[in-house]
């Protein structure tokens, strides 16, 4: 595999990563934490982030604070906030990912939606791609699309996506939580990681999620909006950290987040 040391920059050697997604001003606009990305992605790594997937421009104009951890390129997007019906264009590609030094691309696909194979056939592209010049695959597989209501998002569907996305040459997927998780995590061969979605309504129930998903097999997650839009980044991303890397209870990983 010709990606292994790539990989291993994103992976720790436990099999298990922390991934801080921060592209979400290029899709939803800027919010909380995203004005001063320099000293957010800082204060996140220092919590104890293992990778960081943004953008283009944050990992070109933040570059040395993104040195010493794993670099996911955006390489696309879905619709915005505008409403605009659009799938899921390529952005930036391969080669700027390389110009960038980054470890992997995040592609993203949408089984079920209208623009599924639209969707489908971008990961193939860019995968291969990818795969060519050594770069792995982030395949973030959102059953329905990013606008999909939670009832869609069954045990069966968001399994069928988790495996079609490593199908179609994913080294690891990002996916929607659902319970009961062990079966998403049972039909994969590649590493599964959870997407952190939107704020929870309290930190306990999101770190209750995370601690979920990594007793069903999980090997991290990919959280955004959960850990920069906390009042302090570096304690959320040390209680995540803990529970994905030291298999720390809730309470515990509560007591970490609160500095």
């Amino acid at each position: 595999m010709d990606n292994v040391r790539r990989m291993k920059r994103i992976f720790q050697p436990d099999g298990k990563t922390l991934i801080m997604a921060y592209e979400h001003t290029a899709i939803f606009g800027p919010g909380k934490g995203l004005e001063r990305p320099g000293e957010t992605i800082r204060k996140a790594i220092a919590g104890g982030v293992d990778a960081v997937m943004t953008s283009y421009g944050i990992a070109r104009h933040f570059a040395a604070d993104l040195a010493s951890v794993g670099l996911v390129l955006r390489a696309d997007g879905a619709a915005t906030k505008l409403g605009a019906d659009v799938a899921a264009p390529v952005w930036f590609g391969v080669e700027e990912a390389l110009r960038l030094g980054a470890d992997a691309l995040c592609v993203s696909a949408y089984p079920g939606d209208v623009k599924e194979m639209d969707t489908l056939n971008n990961l193939v592209e860019v995968t291969t791609e990818a795969h060519i010049w050594g770069l792995a695959v982030q395949a973030e597989m959102v059953p329905g699309g990013m606008g999909s209501s939670p009832e869609y998002r069954t045990l069966e569907n968001v399994a069928l996506a988790a495996r079609v996305g490593i199908e179609l040459g994913g080294d690891w997927v990002k996916i929607p939580y659902v319970e009961p998780f062990a079966e998403v995590v049972k039909v994969c061969f590649k590493p599964v990681v959870i997407m952190g979605g939107r704020k929870r309504g309290t930190v306990e129930e999101f770190l209750t999620e995370i601690k979920a998903a990594m007793d069903a097999g999980a090997a991290g997650g990919t959280i955004g909006r959960n850990i920069f839009e906390a009042d302090d980044p570096q304690a959320m991303a040390a209680a995540v950290a803990a529970i994905i890397h030291q298999g720390v209870s809730v309470d515990e990983a509560l007591r970490l987040a609160k500095g």
